[in-house]
């Protein structure tokens, strides 16, 4: 496995075109400027390489000379402390733990819903409305911080972030009282590491 690490000058990202775990890392990546190679998997047919790298054979996975890493929020924090400016979690224990746990709800919360809706032709009006309503409810707080319960961009805003983006191919509309939330997204979006973050599959998501 090190020599297959080692065989690689740069960092190098195995992404699926789509994939919004793939995207939450892009962004981070983005957002600090770091130099990296996209190899572009077909998660239908997976490279050899990457079977090597992961026992699970799954995206993202993240090569760093000797050093592989898999699951999207592991490789966030890493790229966090690995480049440090500008910082995407807090300083102290207590809120970096609040970070993480919110992390954790986003997770449980509104991607395992959206995993549901990935596949179009299971997916349900039933898991729809209750992915709306959820997002919904929780509106009203982003009209009090300029970020996801922040004054600062943090890895929250990254992962929240592409879930948001794909709404639309999810079949999901926004209500207008949820216009604190679509007012961040907007924000979220026009962000330059945004922007950069995307793929063509993924800008084709709002066509």
């Amino acid at each position: 496995m090190a020599q297959l690490a080692n065989r690689r000058l740069a960092m190098t990202l195995f992404s699926g075109d789509t994939c919004p775990y793939c995207h939450r890392v892009r962004i981070v990546l983005a957002e600090k400027g770091i130099n990296y190679e996209l190899h572009d998997v077909n998660l239908q047919d997976t490279p050899d390489d990457l079977k090597d790298l992961n026992p699970y054979n799954e995206v993202p996975t993240l090569v760093d000379r000797d050093l592989v890493l898999y699951e999207s929020t592991v490789i966030m924090e890493y790229l966090d402390e690995r480049f440090p400016h500008p910082p995407l979690m807090p300083v102290d224990p207590v809120s970096r733990a609040q970070l993480r746990l919110m992390l954790y709800r986003i997770e449980r919360d509104w991607y395992a819903l959206a995993k549901q809706l990935r596949d179009k032709t299971k997916a349900s009006d039933t898991v729809r409305k209750e992915l709306r309503d959820s997002l919904t409810g929780v509106s009203p707080i982003f009209e009090q911080k300029p970020y996801f319960m922040s004054d600062e961009f943090s890895l929250m805003d990254c992962a929240i972030a592409p879930l948001l983006w794909r709404l639309p191919y999810y079949g999901i509309e926004l209500p207008p009282s949820a216009k604190p939330l679509i007012n961040y997204a907007e924000r979220m979006f026009d962000r330059e590491s945004f922007k950069q973050s995307l793929t063509e599959g993924e800008r084709e998501m709002k066509d």
